[in-house]
This record gives C-alpha cells, structure tokens and sequence, in this order.
C-alpha cells in the first residue's frame, strides 16, 4: 500500500462507519464513502476536495448499487487499498417473538450485503489493482463468537458473517495478497444506540420475569438509547471515537490477524466463551475414543 491510502467504507452516514471516514481522511487517507443517503455526508462533501472524498450511494442489499460503486470508486481513484464492511444494524427482541420479516431483513444487511460487498472485493484487489492487493476489513462483533440475550438474530448473522470470511480467507491465493480481518468490537457508544437506528420488537409476556438475562438485557439496550428503565444490568459503551483510531492503526499493519477483539468487554467476553468450550471439550472428549473406522 502507498502512503496515502484509499478506503472503501459501508454504512458511513453514522457510528462506526463515519467515524472512520473522518479519522482515515485526517490522516491523509482518501476515502469512497458509501451510505443510502448521501445528503447525510453533505458536511464532509463540503469539507474536503472530490480528490480525497468520494460520497457515493450504496444500499448493499441491491446488487447493482454495490457493482456501481466499486466502478465509481475505480474511477475516481484508480484503486482500493481497504474495504470496511461495516453496514449493518441491531434489532432488539426476544427469539422467540421475533417476526420472520424483521429477523430475514436483518440478515440481508448484515451478512449477505457484507458477502456480496467482499465478493466484489476480492475481485476488485486481484483484477483491478495494481500491484494485486488489498484489505478486506469485516466489522464483526464480540457477538460473532458468543451468545448474547434479546438480540439473537443481530448475533446470527455475525456468527455467519465470522463462518463466512474465515472460509474465504482460506480460499485465496497468497499470491494476490488479499488480507482478510474481523474486527469484533465490544460496546461502544455510537448512533446504534438510539431510537433511529435500534428496532425494537415489542416484549413477548412471557420473557417479562425481571429475574431472567433476557429482560435485563433489553433494558440495557434500552437504556443504551437513552431511556429510563428500571433494570440493573448496563451495557459498558466505550469510546467509539478511540477504537476507530485503533482500527486505523489496525489497517497498517502489513500482515493483520484474522481476529481482533476490540474492547475490554470484548476480549472478556471471548475469553470466557473459549474457557467454557475447552472445559466441554475436555469434559467429553472421551465420548469420541473409538469411532474412527
């Protein structure tokens, strides 16, 4: 990669995905910002030349737009260095009583817009860049790797999102030096947190015992958007903002790791979900002595 670095960023009209396009233009980056509302980024637009900023519209659910934009961003600048996955959107709601329509939507953003945004990546850093290369950069989340309660679906798909890429990190030619990452952050605070970008599915009665994770999570996701709810459970929202500049920093690394777990809750929460499946593994293993042919 040269100096100045060209981004390629999904979901840029808030939270993660604004951020980085602010912090990656800073620091001297160029950057193809893509979003379903371009107006939202008219404040940027107006702040920095078309030769650092690209704002183009992109709803990584329609195929076409997404094929649009990789020739756009080709256009303006000639190449890609990092594609950010970073589209996506929570919905809060017990298992249980989640509407099939709600629960099938989610999943068209959050794993098959970040699958068909990666296909096109991968094409675009082994076909279209020259010398081959790139940073296929996925944000994931702590949830990828571990189960959390009233968001069950949101953690399905980055459960699949995580299967997904780490399958195709194995398919690539070393040769075309594609780089693949997941980054699974934590609890930060952005604009998931809020009544705009957070969907809420009415409580099933029968999760509404105050005693069980379910309804104290929910009211942590509550409270997260700035509600008042009477439930003891929070969630530790970080510095949205710090942990973007470590995701900048992250990205020049010449040979990045797979996974990154990014937050101290992250890292805990991935580190108890690891000590409990080794526990079970050992616990068991013997059940499996004797089944080889």
């Amino acid at each position: 990669m040269s100096a100045s670095r060209v981004w390629f960023i999904t979901g840029s009209s808030s939270g993660f995905g604004r951020e980085t396009v602010i912090q990656a233009l800073e620091s001297g980056d160029k950057v193809v910002a893509t979003l379903r509302k371009p107006a939202v980024l008219d404040d940027l637009a107006q702040k920095y030349p078309a030769d650092r900023l690209r704002v183009i519209k992109l709803d990584v659910t329609k195929l076409a737009d997404i094929d649009a934009a990789f020739i756009q961003a080709k256009e303006a600048f000639g190449r890609i260095d990092i594609v950010f996955n970073n589209a996506g959107y929570v919905v809060v709601g017990e298992a249980e009583a989640m509407p099939d329509d709600v629960a099938r939507q989610q999943f068209e953003v959050n794993f098959w817009g970040a699958v068909h945004v990666s296909q096109r990546a991968v094409r675009f850093f082994r076909e279209e860049n020259k010398p081959q290369g790139g940073l296929l950069l996925q944000n994931s989340s702590a949830s990828g790797f571990t189960g959390i309660p009233v968001i069950a679906f949101y953690v399905a798909t980055k459960h699949a999102l995580e299967g997904f890429t780490d399958s195709l990190a194995q398919e690539l030619d070393p040769a075309w030096n594609i780089k693949v990452s997941l980054v699974e952050p934590g609890s930060f605070k952005t604009s998931a947190f809020n009544d705009t970008n957070m969907i809420m599915v009415p409580q099933h009665p029968a999760y509404a015992n105050p005693a069980l994770p379910v309804h104290q999570f929910r009211g942590a996701f509550l409270k997260g958007a700035g509600q008042a709810v009477d439930t003891a459970t929070e969630l530790p929202l970080a510095d949205a903002a710090r942990a973007v500049g470590k995701i900048i920093e992250f990205a020049k690394l010449p040979d990045p790791p797979r996974h990154f777990p990014l937050g101290k809750d992250a890292i805990a929460m991935t580190r108890g979900t690891m000590r409990a499946l080794a526990e079970e593994i050992d616990k068991y293993e013997s059940w499996s002595d004797g089944l080889d042919k």
